[in-house]
């Protein structure tokens, strides 16, 4: 028999037996788990370098396939990137693009450019920099908040086309039928109401385009200005839908801002104000509407004009006109999105291009009379 001392001594032994096996098998755990995140980590380690050796070599070197690659005016390192990856001269549009920015590589040129997947990096780069330089025969510049009768005079200006033939092209069924086709969310069967004016008005983007022939077709004049259109506008689809809007009455809604607002911060709060009469069931009873009626330039509508009776006049209306009165930028689609909360529902803008916001009637008469009447 062992004594309760050897007992003892043998429960003692047993538990540092016990300590010493958990020790050990606490040790192999962590042995494991630390080798198994080692080999994961440089497992990650070496697909990333692997795959950014690989996008930085040629994507064929036997190629000898010539690409023809334009860079359009004001493109950045991350439009030009996606650019040759789309034509196949680059493998990853990322790694083209942290590539430059280590190398400080800019000033590239807008251009047409005839690239093969055989060249190497430092070889697209030399040739984005100094290769053929886009030759625009023709330059034409569309300035923020102009109506489609206003585009085409300027189109006018600078081709062989008058204004009928470009009115009579873009107001042709054949040609919406052509731009719906291909912008199904941006053109809807909205432009084809009874009461439009101009189905497109609206849809042809303020800024300037240039063309590689003198007298290109009208098609071919009006088609990239569509194409920005649909460019700025699909970034809004999802809140466009969210908010319950169409596209078309985004794009109506932005245009009355832009005719009314001199700047970003005027145009949010317009905007603003616009939402307001609607929510209280009152007219817009903007004067740029009731001007675009009219289908004519005043300096100072009269009280016979504001009774104006047409589907575009806000004065003589509910809600919204059938479409947009003029052509907007992005800061006047983003502020008929995106209003900030305030209780304004009257608004003047005065002789010397301030605008006066008013939350009644009472104030905004005052204003009238400060600013307008008073100085007839």
């Amino acid at each position: 028999m062992t004594t309760k001392e050897e007992e003892k001594n043998n429960g003692k032994e047993n538990a540092m037996v016990d300590k010493y096996k958990e020790a050990k098998l606490t040790r192999r755990i962590v042995f494991i788990i630390t080798s198994t995140i080692l080999l994961l980590l440089a497992g990650t380690i070496t697909g990333v370098v692997l795959f950014v050796s690989s996008a930085l070599k040629p994507v064929d070197p036997d190629s000898n396939e010539r690409i023809e690659v334009e860079i359009p005016l004001g493109s950045g390192s991350s439009t030009i990137a996606q650019i040759l990856e789309e034509h196949g001269i680059i493998k990853n549009a990322t790694v083209f693009k942290y590539y430059l920015k280590l190398k400080n590589e800019t000033d590239f040129q807008a251009g047409t450019y005839s690239l093969t997947p055989s060249m190497t990096l430092d070889e697209i780069i030399a040739s984005l920099k100094t290769g053929k330089v886009i030759k625009n025969e023709l330059v034409i510049t569309i300035p923020e908040g102009l109506h489609l009768k206003e585009i085409a005079e300027q189109i006018a200006k600078k081709t062989d086309y008058s204004e009928k033939e470009i009115l009579d092209k873009v107001n042709s069924v054949t040609f919406i039928q052509t731009v719906r086709e291909k912008y199904p969310q941006l053109v809807t069967e909205d432009v084809m109401q009874e009461d439009i004016k101009y189905p497109l008005e609206g849809y042809l983007f303020p800024a300037t385009y240039g063309y590689d022939e003198k007298n290109p077709s009208i098609e071919e004049i009006i088609m990239p200005m569509i194409d920005k259109t649909n460019e700025v506008i699909q970034p809004y689809l999802s809140d466009i839908q969210n908010k319950g809007f169409t596209v078309h009455e985004v794009l109506t809604l932005a245009s009355l801002i832009e005719e009314e607002a001199p700047d970003e911060e005027n145009r949010k709060i317009i905007s603003s104000v616009f939402y307001n009469r609607m929510e209280e069931g009152m007219g817009l009873e903007t004067d740029p509407t009731v001007i675009y009626a009219m289908g004519e330039h005043k300096e100072r509508l009269t009280f016979k004009d504001y009774q104006y009776q047409d589907p575009y006049n806000t004065y003589v209306i509910e809600g919204l006109p059938p479409g947009p009165i003029a052509n907007c930028g992005v800061s006047s689609i983003d502020a008929a999105l995106y209003p900030p909360n305030t209780d304004y529902l009257f608004f003047l803008a005065t002789p010397e291009g301030e605008v006066l916001y008013s939350e009644n009637y009472e104030q905004h008469q005052k204003y009238y009379d400060e600013h307008i009447a008073n100085r007839k």
